[in-house]
């Protein structure tokens, strides 16, 4: 499809789509929307930032009938800022119809969605615990249910929410519709998908990784002290609007937002320690430009849609490979260009070699020196390499007082 106007959508949707400023399909758009709007079930595999909320979200705001005042579309995401990024979407899909959204997740007032629930929802986008919560407080009723979408659906698993989810589509009538979205599809993920789904339309459209025509990666092995001045170096001659910089640990994070902010950029940090006022709040003000740089742990590598960010920074190289492409994955978004720029210190070495042997795109030498071969750490020891001031691999709380006692 070239255009969303080759859709068979009802004339409010097509309008909101218009209005919304979407024009040309993205792939996974293309091939899951047609399937989608026929009533077919549907396994999507494709990575962040690909437009997976439009490819359900359209057909999910179509299939509502909006003068039945009832649920009848439940979207489980793993975070709440997925799930208020996907409200915000179908918002907008459906401003020119009456359909009502409805968000529910952990950290907000249950009074604040209770009231938003008794004036009535057509669709719920929620995480599995806080649904849950409702359904076992009645406040929450699936058996009108027609569409049901469970987007990010390996996070879900990772995060230990796999029980929740089979809870909750047993709650929801056997008749009923379903998408499933994921950018990796492990075993348990494909059992799921065959209790519950019926001869479900398979569209792979791309893997968990950018591809080398969209995003520019670089890697600069370096040691550990000599991070910071080579990432204010980066941040003071990218031509960028916001960049988004990872750390492995909370107090790493805070440490290094704290450093930036000494040095007059306008900074938010975002990790695990922050209540959900003060994540919304920090993301806000990421959003709107007013901050342009994020300092994050991986709890903002999967779920934040923020469209804006031209690059990302690994100040920190993760201990899972699969997690450097979900971070890199906040840039080069939706067919932008981006670049990606990691960090290796000499401790690090490892963890790096085995990304670089699953990328399928180069990630090139930043500077001359970059290309030669990394020494052995010295820091290592039977006891693993030695944590960094910021926290490091042994130090996955981010304690102050343990660093101090290997320093």
């Amino acid at each position: 499809m070239s255009s969303f106007e080759e859709f068979r959508l009802n004339p409010a949707v097509k309008k909101g789509v218009m209005a919304a400023g979407f024009i040309r399909p993205f792939p996974i758009q293309s091939e899951a929307i047609g399937p989608l709007l026929e009533g077919k079930n549907l396994i999507g595999q494709a990575k962040a930032g690909s437009g997976k909320t439009l490819a359900f979200g359209i057909p999910i705001v179509q299939a509502v009938n909006d003068r039945e005042p009832r649920v009848q579309g439940l979207i489980l995401a793993p975070t709440r800022e997925l799930a208020v990024q996907i409200t915000l979407e179908l918002q907008k899909i459906g401003s020119y119809t009456s359909v009502r959204v409805v968000t529910i997740y952990g950290g907000q007032s249950m009074n604040v969605q209770l009231d938003a629930l008794r004036r009535g929802a057509h669709i719920v986008v929620g995480t599995p615990g806080r649904t849950i919560d409702h359904i076992k407080r009645g406040t929450l009723r699936l058996d009108s249910v027609r569409f049901v979408v469970l987007d990010e659906a390996d996070v879900m698993l990772d995060m230990g929410f796999i029980d929740d989810v089979d809870y909750i589509l047993d709650k929801t009538p056997g008749t009923r519709q379903m998408a499933l979205f994921s950018a990796t599809m492990p075993r348990s993920i494909v059992q799921l998908a065959q209790r519950y789904m019926a001869e479900p339309v398979r569209v792979m459209v791309d893997a968990n990784e950018p591809s080398a025509e969209t995003l520019e990666q670089f890697y600069a092995r370096v040691e550990r002290d000599e991070k910071l001045p080579l990432l204010l170096d980066i941040l003071a001659k990218e031509n960028r609007k916001s960049a988004v910089v990872f750390c492995r640990t909370r107090y790493g994070t805070i440490r290094l937002a704290r450093e930036l902010e000494r040095r007059f950029h306008n900074v938010v940090s975002l990790h695990g320690d922050l209540s959900q006022n003060q994540r919304d709040h920090s993301m806000g003000l990421f959003r709107s430009g007013r901050a342009d740089v994020l300092v994050a742990t991986d709890v903002a590598s999967r779920g934040i849609d923020v469209r804006q960010v031209d690059c990302v920074i690994n100040f920190d190289v993760p201990e899972d490979p699969t997690v450097y492409f979900h971070r890199v994955g906040r840039t080069a978004r939706a067919g932008d260009l981006g670049r990606s720029y990691t960090f290796v210190s000499p401790d690090e070495n490892h963890d790096f070699t085995r990304i670089v042997a699953l990328a399928k795109a180069p990630i090139n030498p930043l500077r001359e020196q970059d290309t030669k071969e990394p020494r052995r750490s010295s820091t290592l020891s039977s006891r693993g390499p030695r944590p960094w001031r910021h926290g490091g691999r042994d130090d996955r709380r981010g304690n102050p007082r343990r660093w101090r006692r290997y320093r």
